[in-house]
């Protein structure tokens, strides 16, 4: 059975109810199709409701959400003929990055997309989708790659954070980063950029130079996490402390829209992401071949000079007390 969030309690106890319902249907041959269509008419009113009214905190929750959908089951959903590509030629393959050729609604272009696990296992294989120096070199080798062969580029973003670690600091954590800002402002293909779960500080930067930002919405994007954030400014990290900080990131897509750090928000399915994998992805998808169809019409002068343009637009002070 799915988790639920301690503010989605409410949404947990009619889908359990639901699941009662069918098992004992399956079971025992009872017709519960009347309570069934009630009981399913009132979760969706619920999660309306629910989803209607979150706090920045509660973004943050849902961002993380233990069933939302990662990188791969997205590229499993959106791209056909994934072929994977590993290795930064310089030190080792990194698991918390994965990259390759697909076809978007046959069209041919190069994923780079951060990936999580979804349980123990699988987040030490892949770092918690933490990514060290050679993760950051991986991608940039296939950046270049895509460049070669005039292909567009699609960087789906979902990491807490880059990998603080002794070993990645000692192998340049922060020049890979600064590396890949500078030569993805330079890269003389399309670049789209799309925020799917969480987009942590520079670990989530250092993908996300692009032409275009899209995130979805209830997707996070921020300098710090709530928690480090609240650790620094109150020197505490209790419930109060990771909401005050929340609020004042203005981590949620709305307030990243209105602040122009991102260029689209995409709206997901009711109950989130979680709630229903297809739908998610149908809808991403779309927005992706649109947002490709625009960006492919305008020659390369013309896309770096916007490049260029909006990410030094961003923070600029319009005047006022």
């Amino acid at each position: 059975m799915a988790s639920h969030e301690e503010f989605e309690r409410s949404i947990g106890d009619v889908v359990a109810q639901i699941g009662k319902l069918k098992e004992m249907a399956s079971s025992g041959g009872l017709d519960v199709e009347t309570e069934l269509k009630k009981l399913e008419s009132r979760l969706a009113e619920l999660r309306a409701e629910t989803y209607a009214n979150v706090t920045p905190l509660e973004q943050v929750q849902i961002a993380r959400h233990q069933q939302r959908p990662h990188s791969l089951d997205m590229i499993e959903r959106i791209f056909t003929d994934f072929i994977e590509l590993h290795g930064d030629r310089g030190f080792r393959d990194d698991p918390a990055v994965v990259t390759g050729w697909g076809r978007l609604a046959e069209r041919s272009v190069m994923v780079i997309a951060q990936q999580k696990g979804r349980n123990t296992k699988g987040n030490l294989k892949r770092n918690f989708a933490m990514m060290h120096p050679e993760g950051y070199r991986k991608a940039l080798r296939m950046m270049r790659q895509a460049e070669k062969f005039r292909r567009p580029i699609i960087s789906l973003i979902d990491t807490p954070a880059a990998y603080p670690g002794i070993g990645a600091e000692e192998r340049g954590q922060s020049e890979a980063i600064a590396r890949n800002l500078l030569e993805m402002s330079l890269i003389e293909t399309p670049i789209l950029v799309a925020v799917i779960g969480e987009g942590g500080s520079g670990g989530a930067l250092g993908l996300s130079v692009g032409d275009r930002i899209i995130m979805l919405e209830h997707a996070i994007y921020s300098v710090i996490s709530p928690e480090g954030c609240a650790s620094i400014l109150w020197k505490e990290n209790t419930e109060e402390a990771r909401s005050k900080a929340a609020a004042a990131l203005k981590l949620t897509a709305p307030d990243l829209k209105r602040l122009g750090v991102i260029d689209e928000l995409i709206e997901e399915p009711k109950g989130g992401a979680h709630t229903d994998w297809d739908g998610a992805a149908e809808i991403l998808s779309e927005a992706l071949q649109r947002n490709l169809d625009e960006l492919r019409s305008l020659p390369v002068d013309q896309l770096l000079q916007g490049r260029y343009e909006k990410f030094r637009a961003m923070g600029v002070w319009g005047g006022g007390e």
